[in-house]
Parts: structure tokens; C-alpha cells; sequence
């Protein structure tokens, strides 16, 4: 099996083989997965901010997934399932909405996208969020399990309830008040509202945008900024979270390009939720990433994230929940019994064929294996 190890952005060569993707603003892939990095390429990730990349000495070798049959025709052996009860710990509560709650929230951001300049778009707004903060405070949820929030399959509508939610967990961690943790739900479902204004031939391009697209794509925040604004009823911190949400603290976002004490703390939040939302979500123009490379991408943006946002999202969200089946590199297949807080790519895993119990985490001698 080959190697794979983080190396910062200044150590990096020509020659050496990236394992994950970079990419722009707009999700778009910029530097494929598994390319041999010329001195371009490296100095394009050193012009983004990136401290650094996963890198490997060899190409991976092909692994050959086992087949994940249903868990209820599995023949686990005593000793196993012994093992796993003793080690299961239930996960920290989770958001959770009803179908019925799933329904109102979906059939209101549509309402909001499709009638910016409806007289209760403020009242509307207000609405959906307090659904979604009586999703987290009502069972004190301070976890997110991403693969649950579905809520449409629209994108533009998926995405809007995704990022809030995601927001408003991470901002609960990061220790907001609750009106704080409202407030960052209205600025996270609209974040993208300005896209209203995008024509949907630039909107959902299949290929790169030309240069005078993607300006107009970069006003989106600020389009965004002017609807609330006119609407009148937000506070200036739900304005700054939608006209901020693309900004970096490096300096290089955008629409205004100010730095981190710049930014309100609810842009730099929404950042996070957006751009990890906007990974493992499926586009026309690139496919959804594996919760595993969206994690690890965020963690290398240390460069354009806030570093106590970053740990903050670490801290909130799920991959995998207890109970869940995954494979390992080593190709055993596991149960996951315990997740671990601010590692939520390492939990721990009991081999359902064994009963050998993975700590990911803690286990230095677990430190070669990944979940696949």
C-alpha cells in the first residue's frame, strides 16, 4: 500500500502526486486528484492561501470494495457482537426535522427564491429559521449528521436549509448565543439569494465559466446583500454573514476582499458550512466529493478559513454515525461504535469478522488505516 502524508505548501516539488482535489471559488476543480504536480500547479496552491496538501509516493493501489450487504443478513459471530456493545457509545444528539418540518422549510425557501420581492419575504424568512432553530434547541442537539438533512433535490434549495443548519451547529460549538444562532440561520438560508439575480445559463454552466461569467457570478453575495437590505427587518450581522460568505481571511474572496478582523464572525462561519456543503454535493459540473476528501479539504484551508471556525465545524459534524457500517483501507469491514470529538474521520470501529477493535483516533498503530 502506498504511502500518504500531508506536506505544507512550501515543501512541495514537481513531481510529487497530489491525493486530494483543489479547487476555485465556485467548486470548480483546478487541480485533479492523483496528478503529478508541476511547478504551475504548486505555485497556483500557494497564490490560494492552501498551508497544505495530501500528497502520496506512489499511486494508490487499486482497492477492490467488499460488497456491503444488508445488516441484516450478516452472520456476525458473538465475540464481535459482544465487542461492539461493550465499546458502542450513542453519538451526541443530533438536528433532527420531521417530514412534516422537512416539507414547510422546503416549500419556504422556494417561496423566498422564487418572490425576492414579496411584501412578508422578511416574515418568511424569520419563519424558516425559527423551524430550524427549534430543530437544534429542541433536543439540544450540538451534532449534524449531513446525510440526514435532505430536505429537496433541488440544489439551490438543498443547499440553502444544508448551509444554515450546518452554520447553526458549528456557531452553537463556537459558543453564539441563542438570537445569535437564529440570526446565523437567516443569514445561512440566505446566503445564496443573490443567484436569484444570475441568469441560469451562467448559473448552472456544465463547463468553466469565461472570465466575464465568473464576474458576474462573484457578485452574487453582494446582489444577495441589496435584497435584504431593501426588504428592510434584518440586522446588520445577518447582512454581513450574506455579503461576507465568500470573503477569506487571507484576503483573497470576494466581492470585497477584506481579511479575517474584518470579516463578522458570521461570514466566516457560513464560509465553512458553505464550501464543505458545496463539496459533497453533486453539480453539473463535478460530482459530489467523499465525506472523507471534503473533511480533509477543509482542514487544509487554514490559509483562507478562520482556524476556530475550522475547529469548530470539527467539532459539530458526524461522518459517520455510531451504528453505521464502513469499510477500512485494510478491507475489513467494521461497525462504528464511537465517534470521536473534533476526529470525525477516525471513530472507533469493531471488525465484525474478528471483533478487532479499531481506535482510529487514539491507536498509533491504526495510523495507516482510512475509512474508504
Amino acid at each position: 500500500m502506498s504511502t500518504r502524508e500531508f506536506v505544507s505548501t512550501g515543501d512541495l516539488l514537481p513531481g510529487m502526486i497530489i491525493d486530494q482535489s483543489i479547487m476555485d471559488d465556485t467548486g470548480r476543480i483546478m487541480i485533479e486528484k492523483k496528478v503529478f504536480l508541476d511547478q504551475y500547479q504548486i505555485d497556483y496552491i500557494f497564490t490560494r492561501g492552501i498551508a497544505g496538501v495530501y500528497v502520496i509516493d506512489d499511486l494508490m493501489e487499486d482497492v477492490k470494495p467488499r460488497q456491503i450487504v444488508d445488516e441484516k443478513r450478516l452472520v456476525i459471530p458473538s465475540e464481535a457482537k459482544r465487542t461492539i456493545a461493550r465499546e458502542r457509545t450513542e453519538d451526541p444528539k443530533k438536528a433532527e426535522m420531521s417530514s412534516q418540518v422537512k416539507k414547510r422549510v422546503n416549500e419556504g425557501i422556494q417561496y423566498l427564491f422564487n418572490n425576492t420581492n414579496a411584501d412578508n419575504f422578511t416574515v418568511a424568512a424569520n419563519q424558516i429559521s425559527d423551524e430550524l432553530t427549534n430543530a437544534i434547541m429542541g433536543n439540544s442537539a450540538v451534532a449534524i449528521d449531513i446525510n440526514a438533512l435532505k430536505v429537496s433535490d433541488e440544489y439551490t434549495f438543498k443547499h440553502s436549509v444544508d448551509v444554515a443548519m450546518i452554520s447553526m451547529i458549528i456557531g452553537k460549538k463556537h459558543g453564539l448565543s441563542k438570537e445569535e444562532i437564529r440570526e446565523i440561520g437567516v443569514a445561512g438560508l440566505l446566503h445564496d439569494m443573490g443567484k436569484s439575480k444570475i441568469p441560469p445559463e451562467i448559473l448552472n454552466k456544465p463547463g468553466k465559466l469565461t472570465e466575464e461569467e465568473f464576474r458576474r457570478m462573484k457578485l452574487h453575495p453582494l446582489d444577495g446583500y441589496k435584497i435584504l437590505l431593501a426588504h428592510g427587518g434584518f440586522s446588520n450581522a445577518i447582512l454581513s454573514g450574506v455579503l461576507q460568505h465568500h470573503e477569506k481571511i487571507n484576503g483573497s474572496g470576494y466581492p470585497l476582499r477584506i481579511r479575517k478582523e474584518q470579516i463578522h464572525i458570521y461570514g466566516r462561519l457560513i464560509a465553512v458550512a458553505d464550501i464543505f456543503d458545496a463539496l459533497i454535493t453533486k453539480r453539473p459540473y463535478k460530482d459530489a466529493f467523499p465525506m472523507r476528501e471534503a473533511v480533509e479539504m477543509i482542514m487544509s484551508m487554514t490559509g483562507e478559513l478562520d482556524i476556530d471556525c475550522i475547529n469548530s465545524f470539527l467539532g459539530s459534524v458526524i461522518c459517520y454515525p455510531v451504528d453505521s457500517m464502513v469499510q477500512l483501507s485494510n478491507g475489513e469491514l467494521c461497525k462504528v461504535v464511537s465517534n470521536m470529538p473534533m476526529y470525525p474521520l477516525r471513530p472507533k470501529v469493531v471488525s465484525i469478522d474478528s471483533g478487532k477493535v479499531y481506535d482510529l483516533a487514539n491507536d498509533l498503530g491504526c495510523a495507516s488505516l482510512i475509512i474508504m
